[in-house]
C-alpha cells in the first residue's frame, strides 16, 4: 500500500465555486486510493458535496488557516490548494500570511490560484 499524500485545500467565500467546478473536474486524481483531502470547514463541506471524502477543520476565520499551517510544520501536509480572493479583504490575512510563510518555510507545494493547482496536480499525478 503507497503512503498516504495529504492535500490541503482551501478556498475564500469569492472562490468556492471555482474550488468546487476545479475539485470535480479533477476527480480522477483527488480520489486515488494514496491521496488523503483536508480542508478548511465551509470549503471541506463543499467538496464533500460533490462525493469526496474530507477531513474538516474550522473555518479559516475561525483557526483553519493555522491548523493546516500546522499540519505543514508537523510533516502531514504534502501540498496545498488555496483558492485566494485577491479582491477582498480577509479579517484573518495574518493566518494566510502564516499559511503562505510555512509552505516556503517547509517547501511545501503552494497553488494560489487555478492555474497553479492544476499544474500541482498534473506533476501529482506524473509521480504516483
Amino acid at each position: 500500500m503507497k503512503k498516504q499524500f495529504e492535500i490541503a485545500i482551501i478556498a475564500h467565500d469569492g472562490k468556492k465555486a471555482d474550488m468546487v467546478q476545479f475539485v470535480n473536474k479533477n476527480k480522477n486524481i483527488l480520489l486515488t486510493e494514496n491521496i488523503k483531502i483536508i480542508a478548511t470547514g465551509t470549503t471541506g463541506g463543499k467538496i464533500e458535496s460533490i462525493g469526496i471524502k474530507v477531513k474538516k477543520m474550522l473555518s479559516g476565520p475561525l483557526g483553519g488557516d493555522a491548523q493546516i499551517a500546522a499540519r505543514v510544520a508537523e510533516g502531514k501536509t504534502k501540498m496545498v490548494l488555496f483558492f485566494k480572493d485577491p479582491n477582498s479583504a480577509h479579517p484573518h490575512e495574518p493566518d494566510i500570511s502564516m499559511l503562505i510563510r510555512i509552505c516556503d518555510v517547509h517547501n511545501i507545494p503552494l497553488g494560489t490560484n487555478e492555474a497553479t493547482a492544476q499544474l500541482l496536480l498534473f506533476g501529482l499525478d506524473e509521480i504516483k
